[in-house]
C-alpha cells in the first residue's frame, strides 16, 4: 500500500449498515433524508428541481481530498475518504431536523413561500413574477406605503405582525396580486428597489441564461466540441492570477486508449479490442 495514496470512495448510504447494499439514486436519497417531504405544496410533496443529493456528495469529496492533500503536506500521510450521498444530504438538513428534533414540530411545506414570514415568495405582475421579502416591520411600513401605496393596510389587524400576515396569508397574497397584476414587472421591482425591500425576478431558464450579472462579470466562456463552439459557464471560485481551464468537450471514446495505456494495457492489447469492437 503506498502510504501517501489519498482514496475517495463515493457511495449511496455509507460502507455499513443497514443500508450499506441499497441502490441509491439522487431522488431516492433525497426521499430518505426527509427532502421531499418539507419541499413541495401543503397538498403535495415534491422532490427538488435538480440532483441536490449527487451535488452535495461531490462537493464534500471535493472538499475532503483538498483536506487529506493539506493533511499530506503537513504530515507525509494519504487517506481513505468515505462520503455518502446520504450523509452529504443528512448535513444540509441539519436546519429542519433539528427543529423538528428540538420544537417537536416538523416543518410544514409552504410552496415557493418562506414557512413563517410573510410576504415572502412570488407575486404575479403583468408580465412575469416577482419574488419580494419583508424580513421587518420597518420594512413591512414601507412596503404598505411606498411599494402597494396603501398606506392604511400596515395597520390592518390581519397583517400588523409578521404572525398575522403568516395565518392570513391567502387574503394578503389577493391583495398583493390585486395591486401588482397590472403593473410591468420592471415597475414593481424599481419601487421594491426604492423601499429598500429584497427582490428578485422569478426567472425562467431561459431568462437565466441572458442573466445581465453572468454577461458583467464575464461569466460566460466559449468551448470547442464536436458539434461546434459552445457557450459555457467556468467554474464558480475565482483566484485571482489563475485562469480555470476549459478544455473542449471530449469525444465518444477519445480518451479510452490513453486510460487503458494508463492502467498498464499495452498498445498492442488496445488496438486488437478497437479492431474486435471491444472499445
Amino acid at each position: 500500500r503506498n502510504p501517501r495514496l489519498i482514496v475517495c470512495n463515493i457511495s449511496g448510504y455509507g460502507t455499513d449498515g443497514p443500508f450499506a447494499s441499497r441502490k441509491a439514486y439522487d431522488l431516492l436519497v433525497q426521499s430518505e433524508a426527509g427532502v421531499v417531504s418539507i419541499t413541495g405544496t401543503p397538498e403535495t410533496p415534491c422532490r427538488v428541481g435538480i440532483s441536490i443529493a449527487d451535488i452535495a456528495a461531490g462537493m464534500y469529496a471535493y472538499s475532503g481530498v483538498l483536506t487529506a492533500l493539506l493533511r499530506r503536506e503537513a504530515t507525509g500521510a494519504g487517506a481513505t475518504i468515505e462520503v455518502s450521498l446520504f450523509d452529504a444530504l443528512a448535513e444540509w438538513m441539519g436546519f429542519p431536523m433539528y427543529y423538528a428534533a428540538y420544537t417537536g414540530e416538523e416543518l410544514r411545506r409552504s410552496g415557493p413561500n418562506h414557512v413563517s414570514i410573510a410576504p415572502y415568495g412570488p407575486f404575479r405582475c403583468a408580465n412575469g413574477h416577482v419574488y419580494l421579502a419583508i424580513q421587518n416591520a420597518r420594512e413591512w411600513t414601507r412596503f404598505c406605503a411606498d411599494v402597494l401605496r396603501r398606506p392604511d393596510v400596515e395597520t390592518d389587524a390581519r397583517f400588523c405582525t409578521n404572525e398575522a400576515r403568516v395565518q392570513n396569508r391567502p387574503a394578503l397574497h389577493a391583495l398583493n396580486d390585486e395591486a401588482f397584476a397590472p403593473l410591468p414587472l420592471d415597475d414593481v421591482l424599481a419601487r421594491l428597489e426604492g423601499a429598500r425591500v429584497a427582490s428578485a425576478r422569478m426567472n425562467s431558464l431561459r431568462e437565466f441564461l441572458d442573466h445581465p450579472q453572468l454577461s458583467a462579470r464575464g461569466r460566460w466562456t466559449t468551448i470547442d466540441s464536436e458539434a461546434g463552439p459552445l457557450r459555457a459557464l467556468p467554474p464558480p471560485v475565482a483566484i485571482d492570477g489563475t485562469e480555470p481551464v476549459m478544455g473542449a468537450v471530449p469525444a465518444l471514446g477519445q480518451h479510452t486508449a490513453a486510460i487503458l495505456g494508463e492502467l498498464g494495457f499495452s498498445g498492442d492489447i488496445v488496438a486488437n479490442w478497437k479492431r474486435e469492437a471491444v472499445i
